[in-house]
């Protein structure tokens, strides 16, 4: 299996995709603005605690309060909050925590009242993103993630991913771990890890104390609301999260982020350097690799499956419904029961795509097609289960019920991806009512017109919905060819598939965006 990261710079920020076997399985965005995003580490100040629900809301600068619940405080919050007040006062003065006292451990099911009070400042982490209404939720359990490991300060324990499974490997990773590990900052050992050397374990421990330093530097003289640290772009985290063996090109349409992306694996796996590549064809990138393509199909409403058969899904602010259509291979098929079997068992791949692609979490409600016989709603049930064993985010599958619902739930970190795929018509917007204003050929014209004799435009790029490239290049005496021969200048003519049928836009010679009339 091919794996492929694909990213793509524009003025609105940063889209990456992840292809196996040239197929999309995963899509960010990243936009200019992000401030709070999973990993980053704020000095927040406690708002409000409210008893009835052990919690607290925090300030770090969100326009709503962040929510932080007792069960992640931490069991060292009082250790955490002692050194954030002794570093602020000048009274810790040490870079690490070699000699650092730590104080008693929370209780576990003790009451937020006892550990926080209003006005106090608290060290907080983003575990989960702003979502629609809902502020940022935050960690007290501090952690610093690196390619290998997870340096987790005020923690003495060294614990491994549970997917690795050879108690040899375990026993050896624990083994070179112990002498590695700074005092007094406990260590997770994430998969990747597995059959590593202690060299590179080092230098990723190594990489994640110089972040921890950064921390402590910047807590000293901090002010509330204050980022402390920032968690690495996306396209880094992605590099660090899931480039392995197995991939075999990371290609990039920017220079600085492909320098960063360069930088930053040469750092973490040296030996895959090569495969970061620059995009210098002419086409964008997302044109070229097919891209923009799967969006337009697999964010719309209706999904199709690869054999026949449809989904339908819907989002609410509550929960995600997913309704399985058997569409024409309920034609092609003798028995009902076998077709429904067949369609689910497709169904099922397609929605553990689904939920990576559009990052659907919260409760998902599936309606599978009426299976009659047991072992086949067992086997639907268990294909789901194992489809999801490769999704990062965590989910619980619940058996298919007598009325022949799935009941998911998927760890929400971040907002829904949702791209909007269906257009309006061009003529009447949706309304069943022709506009006369709404002519896009006119609007093209006068701006053309306009930059040609009124501003002297020497070249100047017009990019437009394939359909539209259409209609202004066809015939013996196009309406390209018409400008011609009208401005005595070539006007160069770019397909866009991302545009909308009636947008389009005009570069100037440094391809720089032109304000339209």
């Amino acid at each position: 299996m091919s794996n492929e990261l694909i990213i793509n710079k524009s003025s609105d920020g940063t889209r990456i995709a992840l292809l196996q076997d040239k197929e999309l399985v995963e899509f960010h965005q990243e936009g200019e603005e992000a401030k709070f995003n999973v990993g980053d580490l704020f000095l927040g100040t406690v708002r409000k605690v409210v008893p009835g629900l052990n919690a607290a809301f925090v300030d770090v600068g969100y326009e709503k309060d962040a929510f932080l619940h007792y069960q992640d405080l931490g069991p060292n919050n009082k250790s955490l909050n002692l050194f954030v007040k002794q570093v602020m006062n000048k009274k810790y003065n040490e870079i690490l925590l070699d000699n650092f006292h730590f104080e008693p451990e929370i209780e576990k099911l003790g009451n937020i009242n006892d550990v926080l009070s209003k006005g106090q400042k608290i060290m907080v982490q983003v575990e989960k993103e702003p979502i629609s209404s809902k502020g940022p939720r935050l960690s007290c359990q501090i952690s610093l993630a690196g390619r290998y490991v997870v340096l987790v300060p005020f923690s003495d324990s060294i614990s491994l991913s549970r997917k690795i499974s050879d108690n040899a490997e375990r026993r050896r990773l624990t083994s070179i771990a112990k002498p590695i590990k700074p005092a007094n900052f406990g260590l997770i050992i994430r998969t990747v890890a597995e059959n590593v050397e202690v060299e590179e374990l080092q230098r990723d421990i190594t990489s994640l104390v110089e972040k921890w330093k950064e921390t402590r530097k910047n807590l000293k003289n901090a002010e509330p609301r204050d980022k402390l640290l920032g968690e690495i772009n996306r396209t880094s985290a992605l590099i660090r999260d899931i480039v392995n063996a197995s991939f075999d090109n990371i290609l990039i349409d920017d220079l600085d982020l492909y320098n960063q992306a360069c930088e930053y694996i040469r750092q973490v796996a040296p030996d895959k350097e090569k495969i970061v590549k620059l995009h210098k064809e002419k086409s964008k990138v997302f044109e070229s690799r097919g891209i923009e393509k799967q969006l337009k199909m697999l964010f719309g409403k209706s999904v199709s499956l690869k054999e026949g058969g449809y989904l339908i899904i819907e989002h609410t602010e509550a929960l995600h419904v997913v309704d399985v259509n058997s569409g024409n291979k309920a034609i092609k098929e003798v028995d009902q029961e076998d077709t429904a079997y067949k369609t689910n068992l497709m169904a099922v791949q397609e929605l553990a795509r689904q939920f990576r692609l559009r990052d659907m979490g919260g409760i998902i409600v599936v309606d599978f097609i009426d299976m009659k016989n047991p072992e086949n709603r067992k086997a639907v049930n268990d294909a789901m289960v194992q489809e999801l064993l490769n999704d990062k985010a965590k989910s619980v599958v619940l058996p298919i019920s007598k009325f022949g619902l799935m009941q998911i739930t998927r760890q929400r970190v971040r907002p829904e991806m949702n791209i909007i795929t269906n257009e309006n018509c061009p003529s009447c917007d949706g309304t069943g009512k022709i506009t006369a204003s709404l002519n896009v050929i006119n609007d093209i014209e006068e701006n053309v017109k306009y930059l040609m004799n009124q501003q002297n435009t020497k070249k100047i790029k017009l990019i437009v919905h394939p359909f539209m490239h259409s209609y202004l290049t066809k015939g013996v005496v196009s309406r390209r060819l018409s400008w011609f021969f009208m401005y005595k200048r070539w006007i160069k003519l770019v397909v866009d598939t991302s545009l909308g049928l009636i947008d389009f836009k005009i570069l100037d010679q440094n391809d720089e965006k032109i304000e339209l009339l």
